[in-house]
């Protein structure tokens, strides 16, 4: 979901992928008009597509975004394999855990996911509830991993979400492929992460 104007959002529409906006964006997407009172919306494209059905959930991580006074005008989410499958392993559904492991794959992960990766288990798709558990995790996290689902960034345009995710699901892939040779990868150590931090402004 994109925010074109306080009350007009972009969001791809019900059945369509992501992959396929960027060629054809007014057939795989919807642009919407919500009302004053926050309670309804109308699709004002000139070709009309219902948007996705996790709109509600979607609306409501923008509200709490403004509400605190965060500049993030995207709220991206997709499915990367790779991250979705490390969501399958217990260790790996608890924050600190998988931030570590993927900060330490490569030095750019660190950089560009500062704030570390959320967790949340696993919520019915496009539920409420999903939506109040992430927007929890945004208190601390820009970018969050929905258990045996996928994961979901914010920010202030659709690049710098694609960053985080992209970069993150590379860390992953490093961490997997060294899985699959048959070793644990050694990864960076604390200190050569500690001295990102001051070298790039990084939050502590």
């Amino acid at each position: 979901v994109a925010a074109l104007a306080s009350n007009i959002f972009y969001v791809t529409g019900t059945g369509k992928r992501m992959r396929y906006v960027a060629q054809a964006p007014f057939v795989n997407g919807s642009i919407i008009r919500v009302n004053a009172a926050g309670t309804a919306y109308e699709i004002i494209a000139e070709q009309p597509v219902m948007p996705t059905s996790e709109l509600p959930s979607h609306l409501a991580m923008h509200n709490f975004l403004r509400a605190r006074g965060i500049n993030n005008k995207v709220v991206v989410h997709t499915h990367p394999t790779d991250l979705i499958a490390l969501s399958h392993c217990k260790p790996f559904l608890d924050s600190d855990y998988i931030t570590r492991k993927l900060w330490a794959m490569i030095p750019e992960c660190r950089v560009i996911v500062p704030r570390g990766i959320g967790i949340i288990p696993y919520e019915l798709p496009g539920s409420m509830d999903l939506a109040k558990a992430t927007i929890k995790q945004l208190d601390k996290h820009d970018v969050v991993l929905w258990e045996k689902h996928g994961i979901l960034a914010v920010g202030e345009d659709i690049i710098e979400c694609f960053d985080a995710i992209d970069t993150l699901s590379k860390s992953a892939q490093i961490y997997l492929y060294a899985r699959q040779a048959g070793f644990e990868p050694e990864g960076m150590t604390s200190g050569q992460l500690d001295d990102l931090v001051p070298a790039f402004n990084l939050p502590k």
